[in-house]
């Protein structure tokens, strides 16, 4: 079986717990950004993928499985606009291609809570993040901890949603191509529940070097805090939302 997971700190739990699995569970892993991972499944290279939800609705013969997610009630730290100046302020808002799900959901946020116009650009080379009057970045994943002494406004847009909706929000979840046999994908479960029970292990082993350069007690309470792995009622409710206002827009973005 192939599963495409992202490669970031927020999947080393499930990447634990696959390799950890049983015998029921053999698995050949393909790590990759966000937006990759779902090229993967689209394209046929993988049979099981972890995607942004923003990709769901668009790639055919896929089906949401299992109780497992990347979301986070409030703060997840990891997906923030940067900017030197407020919301009022900003002008132009450079977005990360690493996720479909990320940029759709600061420009639903500008538009419909924050009420900013903007002008949207691609984030094309990381080297160009800089503090810059009236300007905002979009940045998703690990980088992200490197940039946060150097803007003094920071808005988490997990935690904007959740101000906004009162819901969590999810920013990846489980999907397999049709016809995946009902037993590998109970033996993901397990594999994905073991490695969430796990999380100090987790990073303590972290066999793909992901948490080079990121400190054991941040990522640790990262895991542990910021970033919630369970994919209950109410965040599958958070999903439709977030569906129903893309659906609704005339503008969805493709970083890609």
């Amino acid at each position: 079986m192939r599963v495409a997971a992202v490669s970031y700190l927020n999947t080393v739990p499930f990447i634990y717990g696959i390799h950890h699995a049983d015998s029921n569970l053999r698995a050949d892993l393909l790590l990759a950004p966000p937006a990759q991972c779902a090229e993967n499944i689209r394209q046929g290279k993988a049979d099981i993928a972890l995607i942004p939800i923003a990709e769901i609705p668009d790639i055919p013969g896929i089906e949401l499985i299992g109780n497992h997610c990347i979301s986070s009630y409030e703060k997840v730290r990891t997906v923030v606009l940067f900017s030197t100046s407020p919301l009022s302020e900003i002008h132009t808002i450079y977005l990360d291609p690493h996720s479909r799900t990320s940029v759709n959901l600061v420009r639903i946020l500008a538009e419909e809570r924050w009420q900013i116009e903007v002008e949207w650009k691609p984030l094309i080379d990381f080297s160009d993040v800089r503090p810059e009057p009236g300007v905002g970045y979009t940045l998703i994943g690990d980088k992200v901890f490197g940039y946060e002494a150097l803007f003094p406004y920071q808005y988490d847009l997990a935690k904007a949603w959740t101000e906004w909706t009162g819901l969590a929000f999810v920013f990846a979840a489980w999907v397999a191509r049709q016809g995946t046999a009902p037993e590998a994908i109970e033996a993901l479960e397990e594999a994905l529940a073991y490695g969430v029970a796990h999380i100090p292990e987790a990073v303590a082993e972290d066999r793909t070097e992901i948490t080079r350069g990121i400190d054991t007690a941040t990522a640790v309470d990262y895991l542990s805090h910021n970033i919630d792995f369970e994919l209950d009622f109410l965040k599958r409710e958070s999903m439709r939302v977030f569906w129903e206002k893309l659906r609704r827009s005339d503008w969805r973005i493709n970083p890609g």
